[in-house]
């Protein structure tokens, strides 16, 4: 059986910039969109056109916006104040805990320092002191 070699996957591939089809059909839109409000308003302009009841339409269909608008605007702020209870009661008790989790971890840090480390530092300092004494006394003297 002959070996098969498997094809590393691809790096990330790198965005090209929109394609020229793209780009015509982003014109032709456009160019959709602004004869489409040319047709609407020449159609408005026609005097057999019933622009006053369109036009109550439209006031309508805005005021309902309108209401939607201030109902989602608060709920929107009676969700804020939850949100905002929720942390304020949340929070307090982490933070208390924090606190004293801080001045526990200070406390060992201050038992470490005093019980540990400074008979290590000292008994270190007393050692190296030997030694040096010893090197000192091990050193003889040359003649010359």
């Amino acid at each position: 059986m002959a070996k098969e070699t498997q094809a590393l996957p691809a790096g990330p591939e790198v965005t090209k910039a929109p394609s020229g089809r793209w780009k015509w059909y982003g014109l032709a839109g456009v160019i959709a969109l602004l004869l489409l409000c040319g047709g609407v308003t020449w159609w408005l302009m026609l005097p057999t056109t019933p622009t006053a009841r369109i036009r109550d339409i439209v006031i309508i269909f805005l005021a309902l916006v309108g209401f939607l608008t201030s109902v989602a605007l608060v709920i929107l702020l009676a969700q804020l104040a939850v949100l905002i209870h929720m942390l304020h009661e949340e929070l307090k008790p982490i933070l208390h805990s924090t606190q004293e989790t801080v001045s526990t971890v200070q406390g060992t840090v201050n038992f470490v320092s005093k019980h540990v480390a400074e008979p290590v530092i000292k008994m270190s300092k007393y050692v190296a002191m030997a030694r040096a004494v010893a090197t000192v006394l091990r050193t003889r003297p040359r003649r010359r």
